[in-house]
């Protein structure tokens, strides 16, 4: 389903977000007070417009309110992003996504409505942390403080043998969610006969003490 998204602040951040979702298909307008910041991503979304969002009639001018996405990622000037987030909601935008600099930020944008909030540095600083430990992770999501989704490379103490074989549940505590065979084919949810190949990439759940019990 198409949507429409309205991306403020077209830092390194925003501007990764905004041509993202437009490569995806979606509708975006992208917002920065800075000309060459929007020149910049022009030719990369739906719209591209110089404008102070922290003026609540110039979000109203723009059609802002009409959209279903506003993501609010100023990083440079919290009291910008925290009056911008307020008044996205207070216009009645359905979700509004907001950058935070740290927990006490966070907790700002939490109390004021921000229906997510999303802390970039900091993601991006535990996934190093997860590569640099094993070099086999290539990608996770944090369900909570102690739950993550994992992609990794098959351990080779894996490779040609069975999920059912593996037994990797009750040896390793963690869930196989999918396995990626390449890019055009992934098995979901695979069953006790599903077999691990040699670069097959595991989709797994598991509590991230189980991951450092893998082997590489």
């Amino acid at each position: 389903m198409r949507k429409q998204f309205v991306v403020i602040g077209l830092g390194r951040f925003g501007t990764s977000v905004a041509k993202t979702l437009t490569a995806l298909g979606h509708e975006v307008l992208a917002l920065d007070k800075n000309e060459q910041a929007v020149q910049s991503v022009m030719q990369d979304v739906t719209q591209a417009v110089q404008a102070d969002a922290r003026e609540e009639d110039t979000l109203r001018g723009l059609g802002v309110r009409n959209l279903d996405v506003a993501i609010v990622a100023i990083g440079d000037d919290l009291e910008a992003n925290i009056l911008i987030t307020l008044m996205l909601k207070e216009m009645g935008i359905p979700y509004v996504v907001a950058k935070a600099q740290s927990a006490q930020h966070g907790k700002v944008l939490e109390k004021i409505g921000a229906d997510k909030i999303v802390y970039p540095e900091q993601d991006m600083g535990i996934r190093l942390a997860n590569n640099l430990i094993r070099t086999n992770v290539m990608d996770f999501i944090e369900l909570s403080l102690d739950y993550s989704i994992f992609e990794i490379i098959a351990p080779s103490k894996f490779v040609n043998q069975t999920l059912g074989k593996l037994n990797l549940r009750a040896v390793y505590k963690i869930n196989v969610m999918a396995i990626k065979k390449s890019k055009e084919e992934i098995v979901i949810a695979p069953g006790a006969s599903a077999l691990v190949e040699e670069k097959d990439v595991l989709v797994i759940v598991c509590n991230k003490k189980a991951l450092s019990k893998l082997p590489d």
